[in-house]
């Protein structure tokens, strides 16, 4: 496992070179890809000249967001398809060979049943074409109870729907992406990671929950840096993913207003003590 930057999900906006500065200034040991900022990039400079400006810093790549709406429109999701292969294929050439995307956890459409079926049928399309490029996909569940009240049908929620879901698609470069704020949210236990192996899981996201809130009353966008509160066993959390043998980007997710009004280089550093704490914590 590795400490990864991602400034997108602190709340921040910066270009490649800035998010290198800033995640050494900060002691990460990888960094995300912005696809549109990749494309733009790669006409200018090669593959291997990104790729230095990493190693300079000792930085290596993390993942990459799935450039496409697994619930769209069908003419969007096609669209997207299209586009998928000039992607993937720069980002083999920088070797960024994660990406990963999240299933909305209701429908006010398709009953479960329905909606089911669509999303094998997607995410099996989108897993097929990124493995011609040796790329894996990340699916993250979304949990928290609060997302799901007032709409028509509920979804997959849970680490155990999406297992069920990724084994219908039926693909070796798919697994999960994990979230300790889903995790906790959907009462999830040290045991279920345990039964995992490393290969299941394709990224992660680490942060905390506010205190003196119920599970099933926590808003999704309100969290917290991890190890904050305590709330989220994140040490366990982190202990068991070593245990199976996840080898890929641990990226703070913490969706904290308090951060996000903060100088940018404050920020960083600021989470960077935090995941360092619950590093140290898990031994790593």
């Amino acid at each position: 496992m590795f400490k990864n930057l991602n400034l997108d999900a602190l709340g921040f906006k910066a270009s490649f070179y800035e998010s290198v500065e800033l995640a050494s200034l900060g002691g990460f040991e990888g960094i995300d890809l912005n696809v549109q900022e990749m494309m733009s990039l790669l006409e200018k400079k090669s593959a291997a000249e990104m790729n230095g400006i990493l190693e300079e810093k000792g930085l290596r790549w993390g993942g990459w967001v799935l450039p496409i709406r697994l619930s769209g429109d069908k003419k969007d999701f096609q669209r997207g398809l299209e586009r998928l292969p000039d992607i993937a294929e720069k980002a083999r050439e920088l070797g960024c060979l994660r990406t990963y995307t999240w299933v909305i956890p209701f429908s006010d459409e398709l009953p479960f049943k329905e909606n089911f079926s669509l999303h094998v049928e997607r995410v099996r399309a989108v897993a097929d074409l990124l493995n011609e490029y040796n790329c894996r996909l990340g699916v993250e569940f979304i949990a928290p109870k609060t997302l799901r009240l007032g709409h028509k049908y509920e979804f997959i929620h849970d680490m155990r729907g999406m297992l069920d879901l990724l084994e219908a698609v039926g693909a070796d470069n798919v697994g999960l992406l994990l979230d300790s704020w889903h995790w906790y949210t959907s009462y999830g236990t040290i045991d279920q990671i345990l039964g995992l192996k490393g290969k299941d899981v394709v990224y992660v996201h680490i942060n905390d929950a506010p205190a003196g809130i119920p599970i099933d009353e926590q808003i999704d966008n309100v969290r917290c840096l991890p190890g904050e509160t305590g709330i989220i066993d994140i040490t366990g959390f982190l202990k068991a993913l070593r245990k199976i043998g996840y080898d890929g980007p641990v990226t703070p997710e913490p969706f904290d207003k308090k951060l996000r009004e903060m100088p940018i280089r404050e920020a960083v550093l600021k989470v960077s003590e935090a995941v360092n704490k619950v590093w140290h914590s898990a031994e790593l």
